[in-house]
């Protein structure tokens, strides 16, 4: 019931303030992550949970199949302040293992509205189609196309003009690849590292501003 939601919040908020007497007080003053997160709006990916992180540490952004549009203001936005503004250091897209979104790709179905949004996934299952068939089974192809997809999100945030004006000044901001898995709640590297306009093709990068 939702009055058990407020009871929970009553008990989180009493055990916080046991625990640093100070917490909301800091908190409420002030937000320094130094980390943005760009997730899956799924409900058993919780971002700050899985990394032990606390509240104010962590500045999240989550959506259907973490994707990045580049012209989805909402993202893009929250990318611009935390990079700005927040001055995060590090960017991680993390997607998760038998994401709802890819699933519904790899089912080949209309299923309404979701359809248009899912759109830059369906493109990258046709990019991608030879590698995917020639994996054993539908669960294979699914995480296969989650990590591709984390790949191809990455690459976008990475082209964006707030990360490449953030690079022409010289501010240090990483960009990180990260698959999470439902099944054993562990947090999977893919490797996918970028730290700077030089790790893109010459064709994506922006000059700076005059």
């Amino acid at each position: 019931m939702i009055s058990d939601l407020l009871e929970n919040n009553r008990r989180w908020a009493a055990r916080k303030k046991q625990k640093d007497c100070d917490f909301f007080d800091r908190l409420s003053k002030q937000q320094a992550p130094e980390y943005l997160w760009i997730g899956c709006a799924d409900s058993r990916v919780p971002a700050n949970e899985i990394v032990g992180l606390d509240p104010g540490e962590l500045f999240v952004h989550r959506n259907v199949a973490n994707i990045v549009h580049g012209a989805y203001f909402n993202c893009l936005s929250v990318l611009q302040y935390a990079v700005e503004v927040l001055k995060v250091r590090h960017v991680i897209v993390c997607g998760h293992y038998g994401c709802g979104g890819v699933r519904a790709v790899m089912a080949g179905r209309q299923f309404g509205l979701i359809d248009h949004w899912l759109w830059p996934l369906r493109e990258l299952r046709a990019q991608n189609a030879e590698e995917l068939e020639a994996l054993p089974d539908e669960k294979a192809r699914i995480d296969r196309l989650c990590e591709i997809n984390v790949a191809a999100q990455l690459r976008n945030v990475a082209r964006t003009p707030v990360l490449q004006n953030a690079w022409h000044r010289g501010q240090t901001v990483k960009l990180h690849g990260w698959v999470y898995g439902l099944d054993d709640g562990l947090v999977h590297d893919l490797g996918l590292s970028l730290d700077g306009a030089g790790s893109l093709a010459q064709a994506h990068r922006l000059d700076p501003l005059a």
